[in-house]
């Protein structure tokens, strides 16, 4: 099944999602999105610190997929719809890490 749907990359026409690292595999979990693309910025004093601020999962979504300031936008390409759900509700409900740094 991988090996089609990569040889299908190469076939003209088809989306790109359909390509993504996140369309051929099964959603990663939040932690590690968190870790892989969130956590380089925030809570390394580049961005501002998201963990334990609870803030809404409707807004983390939003800026997200929209980016604000600095934040460049992420595409579902890059972190997949399901995955941003999880991710969301995990930034909502975690708790302050006291090893992160921030503006």
């Amino acid at each position: 099944m991988r090996r089609a749907l990569i040889a299908g990359c190469g076939v003209a026409g088809l989306a790109a999602a359909a390509c993504s690292p996140s369309a051929a595999s099964s959603p990663r979990p939040p932690e590690k999105v968190y870790a892989s693309t969130c956590g380089y910025c925030h809570g390394a004093n580049v961005g501002p610190i998201i963990r334990g601020r609870a803030l809404p999962a409707e807004q983390v979504t939003a800026v997200v997929r929209g980016g604000l300031n600095g934040m460049p936008a992420f595409r579902p390409s890059e972190i997949s719809p399901a995955e941003l759900d999880a991710l969301a509700q995990w930034v909502e409900a975690s708790k302050a890490d006291p090893k992160e740094k921030g503006k």
